[in-house]
């Protein structure tokens, strides 16, 4: 599960990752971790889509219907220093995420329907300097700001917009470096912003830092650049998103108020050169995103409130509300959207989490799923027909949601 500050463990050094996780993980020894965890949700959206599919979102795709969002089984090893990672994955997230990347189109022998049952796919080597150094290469879960691929892991449900224009995996390699116990710095070398292949010529590169001052405060700070444009090698893009994460109470045994933490989540990005598809305008995307999370009853109960705001004139990274992409309207650029999330979790054990959450979006244009829904005139994929896609500036909706992992 998360920690109170919400890193996860893959972001420790390697040697109080593997302690950890011994501790947090029953399917453990001293060769290998287990992993196993299964995501399920129910979504009710206020819009009632025809066809019961909720856009805009990288969480939830689907609508008064109980989904498997995601059901992952993985081996974490470590033998002499070798690394290894392998993690299997299926359910309704990975037709969200995965099936967008149409860098798999550039070329031959490259196929979505190959690579998105892999999670993470890791082989690495531990080097015994400093606090640790970890070469890997292989496919990664990214990291998102303070959210996670994993929706467990996350105080909400539903991710910030502001998470959801981000990627949620790479393929490349990467060096973890742990100077000390409390900072980490991790150059990536990576195919391309959430692809399994390439957009042009170029490779893309990252970094990630953490510093972890003491157990009760975090600071995060991510930065991406990349040519992610098709057909467009000149297009540059340059992505940063920096956090904050406090814990300002802490009283784990009370029956009353055990824990309150903070945090605080912002993202800068811009594309610029090559080909502007809106001249005039300028590509970049600006947002916040902040949330407090109060834990009961010894850690057993939470509640999240989450607020966020994200401007975006260019709708570089933005989710389509159409298939066939924004729909004509007064002004055909900007994209300025905010939300309100309210979450209650209940956590009987470490390894099970009843999550109910109230979530409410608004954008300046249409861009959410409405009644008539986004797919033909009866809801049917196929169905002939005139068909205009109903999509709404407002949605409320309502997630309930069972998180197991062992």
């Amino acid at each position: 599960m998360t920690g109170v500050l919400g890193l996860r463990t893959r972001e420790l050094p390697h040697t109080q990752r593997l302690a950890k996780s011994k501790r947090a993980t029953p399917l453990s020894n001293s060769f290998a971790t287990v992993n196993l965890y299964l995501d399920t949700y129910y979504g009710y959206s206020f819009n009632q889509p025809r066809d019961d599919t909720i856009i805009g979102s990288g969480a939830v795709g689907r609508n008064t219907e109980w989904q498997i969002n995601n059901a992952t089984i993985g081996i974490d090893t470590n033998y002499k220093n070798v690394l290894g990672k392998i993690t299997l994955q299926a359910g309704n997230q990975l037709a969200v995420t995965q099936d967008l990347d149409s860098t798999v189109n550039r070329g031959r022998n490259l196929t979505v329907a190959n690579n998105k049952y892999i999670g993470e796919a890791i082989a690495g080597y531990h080097f015994d300097h400093w606090n640790g150094i970890n070469v890997e290469a292989g496919y990664f879960y990214s990291y998102i700001g303070l959210e996670s691929y994993l929706l467990g892991e996350n105080w909400n449900y539903n991710r910030s917009f502001l998470s959801d224009l981000t990627p949620f995996y790479f393929s490349g390699s990467r060096i973890q470096i742990f100077p000390t116990d409390k900072i980490k710095i991790e150059p990536w070398f990576m195919n391309g912003y959430q692809t399994y292949g390439k957009w042009s010529k170029n490779n893309s590169v990252g970094l990630s830092n953490y510093w972890r001052p003491n157990e009760s405060l975090g600071f995060v700070a991510n930065f991406y650049y990349g040519t992610d444009t098709k057909d467009d090698p000149h297009r540059k893009r340059f992505h940063h998103d920096d956090s904050i994460l406090a814990r300002y109470f802490n009283r784990p045994q009370s029956a009353g108020i055990s824990k309150m933490a903070l945090s605080l989540n912002t993202h800068f990005g811009n594309q610029w050169d090559g080909v502007n598809p809106f001249p005039g305008r300028k590509e970049y995307m600006l947002g916040s995103s902040f949330a407090n999370r109060i834990w009961f009853s010894r850690d057993r109960l939470a509640w999240s409130l989450r607020a966020e705001g994200v401007t975006n004139p260019g709708r570089y990274l933005a989710y389509l509300p159409t298939p066939a992409g924004f729909p004509p309207g007064p002004d055909n650029y900007s994209l300025k959207l905010w939300d309100l999330t309210s979450t209650f979790d209940v956590l009987p054990t470490d390894f099970l989490t009843f999550r109910f959450e109230f979530i409410s979006r608004h954008s300046n244009i249409p861009y959410f799923a409405g009644r008539g829904g986004t797919t033909s005139p009866d809801g049917w994929q196929g169905t002939a027909g005139a068909f205009v896609p109903d999509v709404a500036k407002h949605e409320n909706r309502l997630t309930f949601a069972i998180n197991w992992r062992m």
